[in-house]
């Protein structure tokens, strides 16, 4: 049994997005679309990173780890849900987080961290606004590592975006529970949309959907580019995750893809993120309307939450 810590609320809904389908033509036009509501799952505002972190934790205090340490940006979802999920084990947390600004206003995902007791470094993002990871960001890990064991902690470091081999069995366990409500409904989808970042999503949904044979093809959409790399860590990531449930599988770099075509709620009362689910939802729109998806066909599209990024983002809808 792999060890892990309980956060969030499971299994989360697989809703109708009727809506959304009467907005792109109805049922002469579009798909039926369902959402599988992950930005639900009930820890720290919801959102993916729960399933992830179930595993990630587990595993630190079964190390017996006293803290944990990761990265991210500094409106970061998956920092914010690992300052929650610490608070939830009892393990302190240290956030080394990318900036563009000295001072980042105390908002959406920065401000819940603050909330959550977490000790905040922050760092400098490079020239390049589009690469969220700072050039220096491995050199302060080891600095924020080296300076908590001496301060006596015994830290266990998380990855960006949880995306590890033991991150992954979040979405393999998630792909388990989303195929046994697909039969509980009768329902055989043909394919299941979702954003891809660092991968580790990806590579759980890859395992999972062989491990659990599932009905629909994976239809990632990248938010960043640098995809062959990514592509090499996804598959390195699944086969990690794979080997620790002792499972004969075996995941190529070439079997996987994602849509880069969008990199870059008013209906169903569903908010989206910028960074995240709306460059997804973009995407499945553009097939509706491409035609690319027959309307007989059914839709999943996974939301993986990133609502409270919003409120740091108010200049957009200015």
């Amino acid at each position: 049994m792999l060890p892990r810590v309980r956060l969030a609320v499971l299994p989360t809904p697989l809703t109708e997005a009727a809506g959304l389908r009467e907005a792109l033509g109805g049922p002469a036009r579009c798909p039926r679309i369902l959402l599988k509501r992950d930005d639900l799952t009930g820890l720290a505002l919801g959102g993916n990173k729960a399933r992830k972190l179930e595993f990630l934790i587990g595993d630190a205090r079964e190390q017996g780890a006293t803290c944990v340490i990761t990265t991210g940006a500094v409106q970061s979802n998956h920092a914010r849900m690992t300052a929650a999920a610490a608070c939830v084990a009892g393990l302190g947390v240290t956030l080394v987080l990318t900036t563009t600004e000295p001072d980042p206003p105390r908002q959406g995902n920065y401000l819940l961290d603050r909330l959550f007791g977490a000790r905040i470094h922050l760092i400098a993002a490079g020239p390049d606004p589009r690469i969220a990871v700072a050039p220096d960001e491995e050199a302060r890990v080891r600095e924020v590592v080296e300076q908590s064991r001496a301060d006596g902690e015994r830290p266990y470091v998380i990855p960006v975006g949880g995306s590890s081999g033991i991150g992954a069995l979040g979405y393999a366990a998630g792909t388990q529970e989303l195929v046994e409500q697909l039969a509980a409904m009768q329902l055989a989808p043909t394919r299941l949309y979702y954003a891809s970042g660092s991968r580790g999503t990806q590579a759980g949904l890859e395992l999972g959907s062989r491990l659990f044979p599932a009905p629909y093809r994976l239809c990632g959409i990248a938010v960043s580019g640098g995809e062959e790399e990514k592509r090499l860590r996804a598959a390195r990531i699944a086969n990690e995750a794979g080997a620790r449930l002792g499972a004969d599988v075996a995941i190529a770099p070439t079997e996987l893809r994602t849509n880069q075509d969008h990199i870059g709620a008013q209906r169903d009362g569903v908010l989206l993120d910028p960074t995240y689910t709306a460059k997804a939802m973009a995407a499945l729109i553009a097939d509706v309307r491409s035609g690319a998806i027959a309307p007989d066909e059914t839709i999943v599209f996974l939301h993986t939450g990133g609502v409270p990024a919003l409120f740091a983002h108010a200049a957009l809808f200015e």
